[in-house]
Order: structure tokens, then sequence, then C-alpha cells
């Protein structure tokens, strides 16, 4: 048999007919199932202002993580002041007054659009407007792209490493434009079916879904953008809800290597067993669902902190109250230097003189510990009230 005609996955006789180890995923299918119950279980009891400002961090993180991934840098400041007005947050002045950066937009276009259409069948129409969305003015960086539709080009979609004075390395070679279409229909109708998604882990599927987007490659820019958010709305499907409660790119930036080596192994072979990029896949929705773990934890606290400090001393004014919870986010190492007189003035724009008198009486109430004289004098949470 010529070895050269079955060097991509898409090339097996047995395409696209994915198999996988089920019971070499079951450990770690269960170690993300109890990672994501305990997020979902502390998720329930957030107040919500802490779940909006868990969401919009995940949005943030998810923007700027897929954006990343494929060498392009979004501003963090503008991401979270679009993912606010999205989510209907109230924003600060400086956030209102931030510009809208277009990229930053059309990223969020595509991971909104793809959880809130979580129940609703997947249709071609739906990739082509997540396309359209990420290339606005039809390019891609100053290259002219078809937006909106499949690649029509005749010219192979390779992924390529350039070699001066060589020929360039082919990484990955992907079905010819020509038969796109019908390979997308493939998918889409998979995506689609009922009994099979029924019948199937949810996270699995979210995994395969990636997998097979990306090795049809169907657009000429944007793949694995598009390719993730798709992963994202068979994770929605599976937990039922829009809520983006943790970010899969953010981890997957975060192994950004392993992710571009399974996906590689998985695409050049052909005997369709995908179990290792399947269990990759699986080990980023648990990394990600326990680092969202970590920050509602550390939101449950300061919710908690605050709400004790209140509740012991009704009469802080909003200044203090400001600084506090500066303070507290700046745990375990603390403030940078201490919090000064001089900080205080500018965390909270209030005279020196007042500055100096609400610290002292935080001090005074044992809130503050107080070290230094003079200008020297800093303070620090003292460790119980942390």
């Amino acid at each position: 048999m010529d070895k050269m005609r079955f060097m991509w996955i898409w090339q097996a006789a047995d395409w696209p007919h994915f198999k996988f180890d089920a019971q070499a995923l079951q450990p770690a299918l269960a170690a993300a199932r109890v990672a994501q119950g305990r997020m979902l279980g502390v998720a329930s009891g957030l107040q919500l202002v802490d779940l909006g400002e868990l969401q919009l961090t995940e949005w943030a993180q998810e923007a700027v993580a897929t954006a990343q991934i494929e060498g392009e840098m979004l501003q963090i400041n503008s991401v979270r002041a679009s993912a606010a007005r999205r989510l209907g947050l109230t924003q600060s002045s400086r956030a209102r007054l931030t510009q809208r950066e277009p990229r930053a937009e059309a990223t969020l276009d595509v991971i909104e659009a793809a959880v809130a259409q979580w129940q609703q069948p997947l249709t071609e129409a739906s990739l082509f407007d997540w396309h359209a969305a990420l290339f606005p003015n039809g390019r891609s960086d100053i290259t002219r792209i078809v937006t909106g539709a499949y690649r029509t080009h005749p010219e192979p979609m390779q992924i390529v490493t350039p070699r001066l004075g060589k020929p360039d390395t082919v990484h990955y070679e992907a079905p010819a434009s020509r038969d796109v279409p019908s390979q997308m229909r493939l998918l889409v109708d998979w995506f689609n079916n009922a009994e099979l998604r029924a019948g199937m882990d949810g996270i699995v599927r979210a995994a395969l879904a990636h997998l097979w987007f990306e090795t049809i490659h169907p657009f000429e820019d944007g793949n694995g953008r598009i390719g993730r958010a798709l992963s994202d709305l068979a994770l929605a499907q599976d937990t039922r809800s829009s809520q983006r409660l943790f970010s899969l790119s953010q981890q997957i930036w975060l192994d950004r290597q392993g992710y571009y080596a399974h996906l590689h192994s998985a695409s050049c072979q052909t005997q369709m067993d995908v179990t290792s990029w399947v269990l990759w896949f699986v080990g980023r929705v648990e990394q990600a669902c326990l680092a969202t773990l970590s920050q509602m934890q550390t939101a449950a606290d300061k919710s908690a902190f605050r709400l004790g400090i209140q509740a012991a001393h009704p009469e802080l004014t909003p200044s203090q109250r400001k600084v506090l919870n500066k303070l507290f986010d700046t745990q375990p190492a603390g403030f940078a230097g201490g919090m000064s007189t001089e900080k205080y003035v500018a965390i909270t724009g209030v005279s020196r003189a007042t500055a100096y008198r609400e610290l002292t009486r935080l001090a005074e109430w044992g809130l503050l510990a107080r070290t230094g004289q003079g200008r020297g004098t800093r303070y620090a949470l003292v460790p119980g009230e942390a």
C-alpha cells in the first residue's frame, strides 16, 4: 500500500468515524466531572455581583487567549470594557471611556454567539456569520480573504513552517477546497444528531468536534478561533447553560505546545484512534474548571471579608472600604511597599488630612497594623482580618 496516499487522517478509509478507548478515558473524565461539579456548586452560592465579575473575567480571558494562540494580542482593558457592556455590568468611568477595539469586538462577537446559541442547531450559516464577524473588513492583516464562506482557492490548504533556502516543512494538509462543503455537511449533521449526542459524553463530543473542524480547516483564516468557539458551543450544550464560567482557551494557551502536538499527532495518522487527543482535551477542561474554582474561592473569601467588615464597622467611609478591599486583594504578599498616606490619597482622591485621619481610625479599630514613623509610616491589614 502506498503510505503517502494515507498520510492524513481524512484520507483513511473509515474517515470520519473517530475511535477512542472509553475505558482509558474514564479516569480523566471522572476527574473533569468532579472539578466541574465543584465549580458549579460554588458558583450557585455566589452573589450576583461576584458571579458577574467571574463571568467578566472568563469572557476576557477567553477572548485574549484565543487570539494569543493565533499570535494576535488584544488589549485587556478594551476586552473587559466590551465584555462588561455585553454582560450588562456597571462599568467605571474609566472603562466607559475605553475606546472600542475592532479586533476585540470581533473576537467577543464570536465567543458570545457560540454560547448564546446553545439551544439552537448548528448551521453553516452560523459558522459563516462567525467567520464574517472575525474579519469585518474582509482582510487577514493586509491580505484580502473570502469571508463568511468556505475557502475556494485551488491551492492546497497547508500548515507549514517556512525554511530559508529550502522547501517548506508541511505539518498538515487539509482536504481540497472543492471537498470542504461536503465534509462540513457531515460534521454539522453529526453535531446536530440528538441520538449520537445523548450517547456520548459531552466533553468527548467537544473534543471530537474541535479536532474534526480543524482537520477540515474550512476557512482561509480564523479556523483555530472558530474551532475553539465550536468547542465552547458543545460544552455549553453539555451544561445546558449560556453562562461562561471557565476559559478553555486560557488553558489551551498555557499548554499551546501540547495543543499543537496533539492536534498534529491526531491529524497525521490513519488508524482513526484519537484517544490521546481526547485525553489531553479532557485534561484542559479539568484544569479550566479548577482555575475557575480557585477564582471563585477568592471571590467568596473577598465577599465574606467585605460583609464581615461592614457588619462590624458600619461607620466605615466609602474610601476606607475601598482601601480595605484593595489591601485584601493583595494578600498574601501585601501592598507593595505598604499602605501610606500618599497612596491612600492617590487611591481614594481624598485630602491628605482626611487620608491621615481615616488611616488612623482603621488602625485604632484594629483593622490595620501601623509601623514606622513620620513619612515612613506604613499600614497593612491585620492578619486575622485578611
